[in-house]
């Protein structure tokens, strides 16, 4: 199942066949956008960056690698291929088959559950946002690149479980996903481990060795759910989820060695114009 990128948006869901859910999706895409400029990595906007760029969903070969300015950056809407026969493996509903339409008796609490999968999404890159000034070197302040570009892509994939499958209720809980900020007094992240500050490498790693590996396995649970489309599209996001662990363990390795480091507080603009991995 290869990626469609001739569309506005990316993705393998067949959009084009649903014109309403296209329009909203592309109505949404904007402020997206708007986010990332105001609240992505700071000052990298106009880098070209070493990218990975999901183009498949196929284990052996889905993605490519290629310089990209990060707001030019391909996100789009990927699941995995659905399994036949697939059952509910668990509960009182264990052995039925999975649900393709979210239940009635079950619509709020699955709301709840991706809306707040989908808020760690951008949280995690408003934490991040100021770490490419204190990179160990090269090769992790791509990393970190890559790492946020990887949040914004899972952020879409809960921004379209929302838009398909619940309605107008859906597509407000996708519009506040872009109103919350990160630590903000008035509108915080929904969990306060996502308004924490991340001002460097050594936070950074307590954030992977804690709270995103715990992120990694709730994933790997929603992967399992009775909702296939909401299991499809967790089981895709797992694909890429062990770049961000280990980006900041090779990281913090580095700057806690032997070896004296100075941390560079953010006071200029990032020291290169194109970024790659060594």
């Amino acid at each position: 199942m290869t990626i469609d990128y001739i569309d506005k948006i990316p993705n393998n869901v067949d959009l084009g066949r649903d014109r309403v859910l296209q329009r909203a999706l592309e109505h949404w895409q904007p402020a997206y956008m708007g986010w990332w400029y105001d609240s992505g990595p700071s000052e990298s906007h106009h880098l070209d960056v070493y990218l990975r760029t999901a183009i498949s969903v196929d284990p052996e070969g889905w993605a490519t690698f290629g310089y990209v300015k990060m707001p030019e950056y391909r996100w789009g809407i990927f699941v995995a291929p659905q399994t036949a026969d697939r059952h509910v493996n668990f509960g009182a509903n264990k052995g039925t088959p999975a649900w393709q339409e979210c239940p009635g008796e079950f619509r709020s609490m699955l709301r709840r559950i991706i809306v707040t999968q989908g808020d760690t999404e951008p949280a995690s890159v408003e934490q991040q946002r100021m770490l490419g000034f204190s990179c160990p070197s090269l090769y992790d302040l791509r990393n970190i690149f890559q790492v946020n570009v990887e949040e914004g892509r899972h952020l879409w994939a809960m921004v379209y479980l929302l838009h398909r499958y619940f309605g107008r209720d859906g597509r407000e809980e996708a519009e506040a996903l872009l109103e919350r900020r990160s630590g903000d007094d008035d509108n915080p992240r929904i969990l306060g481990a996502f308004n924490e500050p991340t001002p460097d490498w050594l936070a950074f790693f307590m954030f992977t060795f804690f709270t995103d590996r715990d992120g990694k396995y709730q994933l790997s649970s929603l992967a399992e759910s009775g909702f296939d489309p909401l299991a499809r599209t967790c089981r895709f996001m797992l694909t890429g989820k062990r770049t961000t662990c280990s980006s900041a363990k090779r990281a913090s390795a580095a700057s806690c060695s032997g070896r004296p480091r100075r941390w560079r507080r953010p006071t200029s603009t990032i020291p290169t114009t194109s970024v790659r991995s060594a």
